[in-house]
């Protein structure tokens, strides 16, 4: 059996060194040994472990121990190059032939100006490719799409790229690593879009039924103008929005939200709440150390929040943030769940999800 011994990575671009430090350090864990091939800015690196199976490397991709900075991991098969411009389908077709059946293509590409100008041709090439892999028998509906295994092709343009394949569970939800999220017009911010990632990337959905329903309680530190407290808001969960600045008007109107005019980080709830979230503008370490005393003094069962991050040292700062959120939660025994990424939704900043 051959060894898969290389990853494609998709990452947001400028943190192609972050996903080589973490998959460093991941790869040690496991007492493997591998390096990046990486360029500033493109969106993307591969990552090698000579003679080691890779893929190992891409599980547990909602968890801590998840990869925080890629967006998306798989093993490569094999590369491709000098596509013939009449006919780009018939060869990755013959490609692809030993790796199938498979229940799903994803065809994706980096996240910068250079990459999003392949979308028209991905779009063509798209109908054409699954056409073809269908009449072979190779692209099959299977009833569970969690169950299914994945062909990928990554395009750096559109005659050269890399193909791979991996099991659904092992990957991903989506193709190039993006959600597609749609903001209704009702949404305070654009931010909002943050946290409803953060639920289907961190949260299972055993999870998300049962604290996002009606009659929950929680909090929004920093909520201003609102849109992280209409997302809580808008499933039923009653919401204190603690802030000086002002809320959208609506919120108030429409929602079950209590605005105070407060300190996100001296105001406190007089019992227990389901939920806290938090995306204020601080430093990453005095907003853990927030986040840490509510969770550890039980004030909140369920915690998202956003860690801005510093310009250096970024997968550095992140590591050593959450092993002492791990530590400080796991010394009281509170039962949470440490888990964190980097988001579409994301800029230079990480969202955790603690989940009890």
């Amino acid at each position: 059996m051959t060894i898969l011994d290389s990853l494609l990575v998709l990452c947001r671009p400028g943190f192609e060194a972050d996903c080589a430090a973490e998959l460093t350090q991941r790869t040690a864990e496991r007492g493997m040994g591998g390096y990046a091939r990486a360029r500033q800015d493109a969106g993307w690196l591969t990552w090698h472990t000579p003679g080691q199976d890779a893929g190992v490397l891409c599980s547990g991709s909602s968890g801590r121990r998840g990869l925080i900075f890629p967006r998306t991991a798989w093993p490569v098969v094999q590369a491709f190059s000098d596509l013939p411009p009449a006919d780009r389908v018939t060869p990755l077709v013959a490609m692809a032939r030993p790796l199938g059946p498979f229940s799903a293509v994803r065809l994706e590409y980096p996240d910068t100006n250079e990459g999003r100008g392949l979308q028209r041709f991905i779009k063509g090439f798209r109908q054409a490719f699954e056409r073809a892999l269908k009449q072979q028998g190779l692209l099959q509906e299977v009833p569970d799409e969690s169950s299914g295994r994945i062909l990928h092709l990554f395009f750096e343009d559109s005659g050269r790229g890399v193909m791979g394949c991996a099991d659904a569970g092992q990957i991903s939800l989506w193709e190039n690593g993006i959600p597609r999220l749609r903001l209704p017009a009702v949404a305070p911010s654009r931010s909002a879009l943050k946290l409803e990632e953060a639920w289907l990337t961190l949260m299972t959905p055993a999870e998300r039924a049962h604290w996002l329903r009606a009659g929950r309680s929680g909090v929004d530190l920093g909520a201003a103008p609102g849109g992280w407290t209409w997302q809580l808001a808008r499933h039923g969960v009653r919401v204190t929005a603690v802030d000086h600045g002002k809320l959208a008007s609506h919120l108030l109107s429409d929602y079950p939200v209590t605005h105070v005019s407060g300190d996100a980080f001296t105001w406190r709830a007089p019992r227990t709440l389901d939920w806290l979230v938090c995306d204020v503008v601080d430093k990453p370490s005095r907003t853990l150390a927030l986040m840490e005393k509510w969770l550890v003094n039980g004030w909140a069962n369920v915690a998202v929040f956003n860690l801005k991050l510093p310009m250096k040292q970024r997968h550095a700062t992140v590591d050593e943030l959450l092993q002492r959120l791990e530590g400080a939660l796991a010394s009281r025994n509170t039962g949470h769940s440490v888990r964190a990424a980097q988001l579409y939704h994301d800029r230079e900043e990480i969202t955790v999800a603690v989940v009890r």
